[in-house]
């Protein structure tokens, strides 16, 4: 359906991803398996679900993985992650933006 790889919130996603990484890299190491887990596993979520949608046959599909995308973004809204709150919001609205193009 999609080259994902030429849309821009996938490249933005994935760009989140590597602040993420390297914001969590400094995190205490009890955490390791807490916090830092919770906040790598949401970010990279973000980007895959994209681009398993984008490889879907129909929007539906697409726009459904768009919804997950878009979830993953939200579970990283907090206050510790002010860091990358501008980069999270940029790219909601980003899917926000696609899934209602697919009409």
């Amino acid at each position: 359906m999609h080259q994902f790889k030429e849309l821009t919130v996938w490249q933005k996603a994935v760009d989140l991803a590597t602040d993420a990484y390297r914001y969590t890299k400094n995190f205490p190491a009890e955490e390791k398996f807490g916090l830092t887990s919770q906040i790598r596993r949401s970010v990279v979520s973000i980007s895959s679900n994209i681009a398993e949608g984008a490889g879907r046959k129909s929007k539906k599909e697409f726009k459904h993985f768009l919804h997950i995308a878009y979830g993953s973004a939200s579970e990283l809204e907090n206050e510790h992650y002010k860091m990358l709150s501008e980069k999270i919001t940029e790219i909601q609205k980003m899917i926000y933006s696609l899934s209602k193009s697919l009409k």
